[in-house]
Formats: structure tokens, C-alpha cells, sequence
């Protein structure tokens, strides 16, 4: 059946306004491609660099030591029998501190001493041949003998004439022979019992009775001196255990002393910081129990081993500090800071800004909104901030991270700047520090927290809140940095 020419019309314009339709939701389909394909802007934190100062340091704890230290026991099972001087005196060289009875010690050495000289007489009598009487009486054997020899020679050559002349026999001959080999044998034993007295064992044996005698004597001299003791130097009396007549046994510590206008701060260094170390490094050190004071140093004895401390492997480096106020006392804990390198007047970015690839350092710089890939030179670092000697300005703005989960910081991408770039900051306090004592946990988790999103690595987190160790620290973020600040 044919249409009509209205039907047509109709179909048609029925068929415009489809086509229409069509038309107009494809172009809001793709309208929304579109903008679903603009690229999302990430928020990120950011800065700008800085000038200022930068240390590299090595923070750590460690205790303190008398540079010259006297330490005292007892010789022997005595009494104390007069004190001098109490603890936290000023003493001098010489001055008498502490005695001992001595009474049993003075026996004994007056009964050394007579062994001694017994022994010494033994030497010598052996060296001369014996006493003086054994000496005379081999002396007088000696000359007899010689008279008998020579009138046995005298009688031989007598008979020998005679027998020439026919008036003695053989055997008259004969006889007087033996009696000259007899009389010379004679002789000859007692010259040899004078040249060799005594034999070597028996000389041995007489050495050592007198070497004997001499240590006896010795250590009886000893015990007296170490009976009655005084100041080896300048000082103060520090530890004094002991009272006038108390009784002490063999080894019982009496008292020390301690030269303390020098002491020695021995710090446990962390053994990846061991290799950082240098003899002559400035080093400040700082005690909890007088904020604000801090002692200046060097190092004097590097590492020689590493050793398990607690749930640490750290090596024992030694500093000696002045201490003309002698505030610093013997075995105190402190906290040791050594300073590897300061720099002033330099560019300084936050450390959690730098990143590396293959070991070469870089950061994102913000340029119109956009993060630009830029390689940077590095020189001295702490744990906040990094010196930029190459790469950057001091009005570059550089990426740290970013606010949006799950988004990464890469080349290219846009980004808007948001929260506070370090004009201002907060402070809170991470409590506790002295071993056994209590600690703030909520405090201390948001410490930790803080400082793994700031990206420090996980070991440094761990040593820094390690409260046992390190003491109290006060923490501020500034921009979401932490920035850890000694007392």
C-alpha cells in the first residue's frame, strides 16, 4: 500500500528528531569522556628551600668517666684503723687518705726480712767456698797435703840415688812411689774440693732459697705500704664505702679518687655510624639532670670492636671533655652528639623531599602547577634537612609528599600545594626516658607515626623512640616534618 504524501512528511520529521536525540546524547557521552579524561589534580605538601645552617651529626647516648682515676683495696683480712678524709673531699698529692692496721703486716715483714738476709749469707758462704771456718780448715788439710806430697818426692828421689849405687832395693824403690802417687792424689782431691765447693744443684737450691726470700719480703713490704695510703695525685675523694673501723676482707674496695677537671664521655655508637667516625671530631655532650648546659669535646679513641648492647650492635667510641666546674660526675648517663660536618650560609631542603634513583639524588619541583623531574647534588644532611649545592634556588618549591591515598608523585603531573609549608609548627612531648620509667603510649604512637609518614626509615623510628637508650626528647612538626630538638 502507497503512503500519502503526508505520511512521508511526518516519518520524516519523526526520524530529524530522532536522529537529533541521538546526536545530542552522544555529544553529552562524549562530553563526559572528555572531562573524565582531564587528569586528576593531586594535593601535595610542599616547601621552599632555605638558607640556614646544617650539621651532620650522630646523636647517641653514653656514660661518663674520670680521665684519671686511683682505685684502693684491701691487701688483706684487717680493720680500718684511721680515716683522713670523707667523700667529696679535695685532696693533694701525697696527702694521707686511709690506714690500716697494720700490726700483723709489720710481723711479717720484719720475719721476711730475716730470711732474707739468712739466705743471702748462704749465697755468699757458697760463693767463697763455704764459712769461714770450713774455708780455713780445707785451707790447712790443703797445705799438709802439699808437705806430705813434696817429702814423698823428696824420699823417691833419694832412693833413686841410692839404687844407683847399690845400696837400696827394688822394692825399698817401689814403695816410696806409691807413697808420692798417694800424697799427689791426696793433694789433688782437696785442690779440687776448693775449686768446686759446691755442686751445681746444691748452688741451684741456694739461689732460689734467696729468690724466695726476696718475694716474701717484697710482698710483705707491699701489703705495708698498701696498708697506709695516699692521694697519687690531685683530686677528689668520690666513693668512700668504707668507716673508721670497719673490717675489711682481701680485695674490699676502700675508696677511689678522681682527677674530674678532665673526664671521658664513652658513647655506644650504632654500628652503621661507626665508619662515619674520625679522631679530632667535635663532639657536645648534654645531661638531662642540667637542661641547658652543654660540655664541648673531642674524640680521642675510635671503635675497636662491636659488642651487643640491649638490642643493639654498637661500638665504644671515647671523648675527652673539660669539666673545671666538675659538674659532670663519674657514671652518670648523658647524650653524646658528634658533629661530622657544619656548614653555614647553605641551601637547605626537608630530607624527605630528596629521593633516589640508582643511588643518583632527585626531587620534584613544582613549576605552573606541575611536578618537573629535577637531578640535584647533595652535601651535608641531618635527619630533617639536606644541603642542596647544585640544581635548585633558594625560591625553588619542591614536592614532599603527597595528602591523597593511593597516589604516587611522578613527573608531569598536576598538583595543588596544600596544608602549611613550615611558618608555623606544634610541639608535643614524647614522656618517659629514664630506664624503667613510664612513657605517654598514646603520645609515643603518634610520634612514631609522624615520622614514618615524614619518611624516615623504619630503623632510625625505632632507635629514636627507643626510650631506654636515648632519654627524653621534645618533637615538633613543622609541615608535617619531624624535627627532633635536644634539650
Amino acid at each position: 500500500m502507497a503512503l500519502s504524501a503526508k505520511d512521508k512528511s511526518g516519518f520524516a520529521g519523526r526520524h530529524r528528531w530522532l536522529v537529533i536525540t541521538l546526536g545530542a546524547a552522544l555529544a553529552v557521552i562524549l562530553l563526559a569522556s572528555f572531562a573524565s579524561m582531564r587528569e586528576e589534580v593531586i594535593p601535595v605538601r610542599a616547601a621552599t628551600l632555605e638558607r640556614g645552617s646544617i650539621r651532620s651529626v650522630i646523636s647517641t647516648n653514653g656514660k661518663i668517666e674520670p680521665a684519671q682515676n686511683f682505685e684502693a683495696h684491701s691487701p688483706v683480712n684487717t680493720t680500718v684503723r684511721r680515716l683522713f678524709v670523707k667523700e667529696g673531699d679535695h685532696v693533694k698529692k701525697g696527702q694521707p687518705l686511709l690506714q690500716l692496721d697494720d700490726a700483723e703486716a709489720r710481723s711479717q715483714a720484719a720475719h721476711a726480712q730475716a730470711q732474707l738476709k739468712g739466705a743471702q749469707s748462704d749465697v755468699q758462704a757458697i760463693e767463697h767456698g763455704g764459712s769461714q771456718e770450713e774455708v780455713l780448715t780445707l785451707q790447712s788439710q790443703i797445705v799438709k797435703a802439699r808437705t806430705e806430697r813434696d817429702t814423698a818426692q823428696r824420699n823417691l828421689d833419694a832412693f833413686k840415688r841410692l839404687q844407683e849405687k847399690g845400696a837400696a832395693s827394688a822394692g825399698e824403690l817401689k814403695e816410696a812411689e806409691n807413697a808420692l802417687q798417694k800424697a799427689q792424689a791426696d793433694y789433688d782431691l782437696l785442690a779440687q774440693k776448693q775449686k768446686e765447693r759446691y755442686s751445681k744443684p746444691e748452688v741451684e737450691h741456694v739461689a732460689a732459697q734467696r729468690s724466695d726470700a726476696q718475694a716474701a719480703y717484697q710482698a710483705a713490704e707491699d701489703v705495708l705500704q698498701r696498708s697506709n695510703i695516699v692521694a697519687p695525685f690531685d683530686g677528689i675523694v668520690y666513693v668512700l664505702p668504707v668507716k673508721q673501723g670497719s673490717y675489711v676482707q682481701a680485695g674490699d674496695l676502700l675508696l677511689q679518687v678522681a682527677d674530674l677537671s678532665k673526664v671521658l664521655a664513652r658513647a655506644y655508637v650504632d654500628e652503621p655510624d661507626i665508619g662515619r667516625l674520625i679522631l679530632g671530631q667535635k663532639t657536645e655532650v648534654t645531661w638531662d639532670a642540667l637542661p641547658g648546659r652543654t660540655w664541648t669535646g673531642t674524640v680521642t679513641t675510635l671503635p675497636s670492636t662491636v659488642k651487643l648492647r640491649g638490642t643493639r650492635n654498637v661500638g665504644e667510641m671515647v671523648s675527652i671533655l673539660d669539666n673545671h666546674d666538675f659538674r659532670l660526675l663519674p657514671n652518670i648517663n648523658v647524650n653524646i652528639t658528634v658533629v661530622l660536618a657544619q656548614h653555614d650560609n647553605v641551601l637547605m631542603m626537608p630530607r624527605e623531599a630528596l629521593r633516589l634513583d640508582d643511588s643518583k639524588p632527585y626531587v620534584y619541583e613544582i613549576e605552573n602547577n606541575k611536578l618537573r623531574r629535577r637531578a640535584v647534588t647533595v652535601a651535608a644532611s641531618n635527619l630533617t634537612k639536606v644541603e642542596v649545592s647544585a640544581g635548585l634556588t633558594d625560591k625553588s618549591l619542591v614536592a614532599l609528599n603527597t595528602t591523597a591515598p593511593n597516589k604516587s608523585l611522578r613527573d608531569g603531573i598536576p598538583v595543588k600545594v596544600v596544608g602549611d609549608r613550615g611558618s608555623r609548627g606544634f610541639t608535643f612531648r614524647v614522656a618517659g626516658g629514664r630506664p624503667g620509667g613510664r612513657r605517654d603510649s598514646h603520645h609515643q604512637w603518634q610520634a612514631q607515626y609522624s615520622a614514618q609518614r615524614c619518611g624516615f626509615p623504619q630503623s632510625f623510628v625505632s632507635r629514636l623512640f627507643r626510650g631506654r637508650e636515648l632519654g627524653s626528647r621534645h618533637f615538633s612538626l613543622r609541615a608535617g616534618r619531624l624535627l627532633a630538638a635536644e634539650q
